[in-house]
């Protein structure tokens, strides 16, 4: 699949990122002609350029809610990753209007300099979020996927496609990091509903997926891993047994705009998704304005998954999660206090 990039630009928005940074470890020792990272965090791109030292690596300082920066960072891009976007559940919920400043106009964005600019193929990145939303960020996330899946139906020769996954591990804002700096400052472990589940996925799986889309997308799909889960208890107490760390667990109760379990893909969604052994394939609904066919013809119901959730999927033990969670660089860096 490497050899996809060889001599290839890749341009990878809010690059300085968590799957930016992950992103450039995979591709670095690669073939690839050059990486572009275009975000707004000046201090973030320098630490990147200091660390790597890589004449392949270039830099764009810019937002996605300027169409100009876009543009001039996009000539002569070959493939997009477009990883920009506001993340934080209770940010956005207070500030609703500029989870949809980056995460939908932001991405139309993008979109247009990569039609504009000839880019061969765009993957969106998107969460378990936008499936059944009840936050800011779920139902900007949605809107997003509905923003690329309506503008590939006539993105000409360049190919836009998504992908949909849940909590990586040890990502900007993840739950995993907040417990091990609780340990090192002898807090309690705030875990709001011990029962409460999310899928787990590292962010090495979080990278295939989307190279599994570069190789296998057409216009307008979705692609879900099928990550396993765990309840948050469950995670606690790895964590706390995997530092030799006596904490106390104190349960706060679910936050604003949280579920008790994440949905990745929809019942809805289920009805057409294509069965890929590790991933799922949701195609576009490319159904044209002939509101007759609303009308008059449906979709016949098919046997087998009804949705695909952290509740349904493979629920790992403590001993499972004790082993992802070794083998993962950030545990490894967390020296105790």
């Amino acid at each position: 699949m490497d050899s996809l990039f060889d001599g290839k630009i890749l341009l990878i928005t809010g690059g300085t990122g968590s799957f930016g940074q992950a992103v450039l470890k995979r591709f670095l020792p690669t073939g690839v002609g050059e990486i572009r990272v275009f975000s707004r965090d000046e201090k973030k791109q320098d630490d990147l350029r200091r660390r790597h030292r890589n004449d392949r690596l270039k830099f764009f300082l810019g937002d996605v809610r300027d169409p100009a920066g876009v543009r001039e960072a996009m000539r002569g891009v070959d493939f997009v990753f477009n990883a920009a976007a506001l993340k934080q559940v209770p940010s956005c919920e207070f500030f609703p209007l500029e989870a949809v400043k980056t995460n939908v106009l932001g991405t139309d964005n993008v979109l247009a300099a990569a039609m504009a600019e000839g880019v061969k193929k765009v993957i969106c990145l998107s969460t378990d979020k936008a499936a059944y939303p009840i936050n800011a960020m779920g139902i900007s996330k949605a809107m997003m996927e509905r923003v690329f899946v309506a503008r590939s139906r006539n993105a000409g020769p360049t190919v836009i496609c998504g992908t949909r996954y849940g909590n990586v591990l040890g990502s900007r804002g993840s739950v995993a990091p907040l417990f091990l700096e609780q340990i090192r400052n002898g807090l309690p472990l705030t875990v709001t509903d011990p029962g409460m589940t999310r899928f787990l996925m590292t962010m090495e799986a979080a990278v295939e997926l989307v190279l599994f889309a570069f190789a296998r997308g057409e216009a307008g799909d979705i692609f879900v891993h099928k990550a396993p889960a765990c309840d948050l208890g469950t995670l606690a107490r790895a964590i706390l047994e995997l530092r030799g760390a006596d904490n106390p667990i104190k349960y706060i109760g679910i936050r604003h705009g949280e579920k008790k379990y994440e949905t990745l893909l929809t019942r809805e969604e289920c009805l057409q998704a294509e069965d890929l052994g590790d991933f799922y394939r949701v195609p576009a609904d490319n159904r044209d304005l002939n509101y007759g066919k609303y009308f008059e013809v449906g979709q016949e119901e098919r046997p087998g998954l009804r949705e695909f959730t952290s509740q349904n999927t493979r629920q790992l033990g403590l001993a499972e999660v004790k082993e992802l969670l070794s083998g993962l660089d950030f545990m490894r860096e967390w020296a105790p206090g």
